[in-house]
Order: C-alpha cells, then structure tokens, then sequence
C-alpha cells in the first residue's frame, strides 16, 4: 500500500471515530494519516476541526496553519484557523486568516471591528441551545444584544467565540438570518440577569421599562413576546408542521440586565417613579433567589 493510500485510510478511519465520538483514536488516527502524507492537507484540516470542537486551541491553530500552508486555496482552513486565532487573542494571525478568506480588514492592531449587524446565535449547543441575537463584531466575536433566559450560562452583552458554520435559520423584519453555535465565552460582560414579574399590561408602560431599562445602562426584554419554544429540527433549520396553539414563550416574564442587585432596583425603581400605570409583582435574581419587592 503506499503512503497515500495508508494516509487516505487512516483519514477515513478518524472520521469514522470522530463521529462516533471516540476523540482520542480519530486524533491517533488523522496524526498517523498527516505522517504517512506529509503534503496532504485533509489530515491536517481534519486534526484543527477536531481540536476546536474541543477547545484545544493553541494545537487547533497550529494544525489550520499547517493545512492551510499545504493548501492556501482552502477557505476552510483559514477560517478555522482565524477562529482558532481569536480564541488565543492572536490578532495579527486571525487578520491574515480573514484577508485570505477575501474580506477586507481594515489595517491596524488588536481584535478587527467589522461590525457586521445583528445574527442569530445559538448558546450552549449542546444544552439548552437557546438562540438569541447579538451584535457580529467580527467573522468569530459577536457581543450578545438579547437578555439571555435565567437559565442561561450567559449573559447581555457578553462577547462570544462562534463557529462559522451555519445551523439553521432565523426569519426577522423579512429578512432570513443564518444562525452560528456559540464555541466559548470570550469576554463576560460583568452583568447578571434578574426576571420581572409585571402586574401591569399597559402597553405604553411595558414599552417605557424597555427605554428606562437602556437610559439607566441595562437591558430588558419580554421573553413571553420575544421567545418561543422549537424542536431540535426546526431549531436546527428543518422546519415542520406543528399541531395548532402548540407554540408556547420559553419564559412568560420579561428579563432584565442590570450590573447587580442595586443596579436593578435603581431600573426598576425609576421605572416605576416615571412611568404611569407601572407595577411591578416580584423580581429576583436569576437563578431563582428570594424575590424583591420594589425599592428593597
């Protein structure tokens, strides 16, 4: 068998493990698939694509860099690699990777700031996999502009690392939206999430928490209007026929993102002092802790 041949094989057979989930013999397999082909680039890709799934990300970058050196046309590579780059702060590398995938960056040092406009992207894919919207900054940084769920690991205006391939799709103001999975945190933003219980249902005033929310540096959003619950196949962009009055909000209150406690009594409090018609029920810091009455 010549190398190639016993290269081609040992490739097939990591792929066969990675799928089957056995992380250690595809990597045994695609190192001993990139040795016997020192000049085939697929080994090499295939190695960097299993070490970002896995957050290895010094060996994620150093294996994009190889197969993109064997292989300069494999867009790929680079974005892999450019992902890989963020993920180490190593801008000058994420730069060159995003030039070669033929977008113009503009010169200078640091984190690129394309500003790119809102995307869909989905949290923790592999648990609650809730998708909210968030500000791209850049082909693999995106700052989340939604209030998260209570739930959630994350929060409003975190900066996160997302993958570059699209999973499903989002539909918003006519528009369709590809949605990317979130692979890590990058930058917390330092805010907590609260849920609010409103006792009222005037429109104007639920409308005015939203705008007193922002004047006072947070956030809040009506989870029972903005959310909805989704199957994993329409999630994922396989779209179906539900039974009808199945659809139902992921939470029924609204959130809110303030920096603490303090920050989100101050919100709420001037909501409250302002806005005719305001009552708020409870509110509580997410996770569930004790609720508050306004003004404690």
């Amino acid at each position: 068998m010549s190398d190639r041949h016993l290269a081609e094989r040992l490739n097939d057979e990591g792929s066969e493990l990675h799928d089957a989930r056995d992380i250690a013999g595809a990597e045994r397999a695609y190192r001993a698939a990139a040795a016997a082909a020192p000049k085939w680039s697929a080994p090499c890709y295939n190695l960097g694509l299993l070490y970002k799934y896995e957050g290895r990300w010094q060996e994620s970058l150093q294996w994009n860099q190889r197969a993109a050196a064997i292989a300069p046309r494999n867009e790929a590579s680079w974005w892999n690699l450019g992902i890989a780059a963020t993920a180490l702060g190593e801008w000058d590398e994420a730069r060159r990777a995003w030039t070669a995938c033929g977008i113009d960056v503009p010169p200078g040092v640091g984190p690129p700031q394309l500003q790119w406009g809102q995307t869909p992207i989905r949290l923790d894919p592999d648990g609650q996999a809730e998708v909210v919207w968030a500000q791209r900054l850049d082909p693999a940084r995106a700052r989340i502009v939604s209030v998260p769920l209570p739930t959630s690991p994350f929060h409003w205006a975190d900066v996160v690392l997302t993958d570059g391939a699209e999973e499903g799709e989002r539909v918003a103001g006519g528009r369709t939206f590809s949605v990317f999975n979130v692979l890590q945190l990058l930058v917390p933003s330092g805010f907590k999430t609260f849920v609010i219980e409103l006792a009222t249902a005037l429109p104007d005033a639920v409308e005015a928490f939203e705008q007193c929310a922002m004047t006072n540096g947070g956030a809040a959003e009506d989870w029972g209007r903005s959310t909805s619950i989704l199957c994993a196949a329409c999630s994922r962009g396989t779209p179906h026929e539900h039974p009808p009055g199945s659809s139902r909000p992921a939470h029924p209150h609204w959130g809110l993102a303030a920096r603490d406690h303090a920050h989100a009594d101050e919100i709420i409090t001037a909501w409250l002092a302002t806005t005719p018609g305001a009552d708020v029920t409870i509110w509580y810091e997410a996770p569930l802790t004790q609720p508050n009455e306004p003004g404690t």
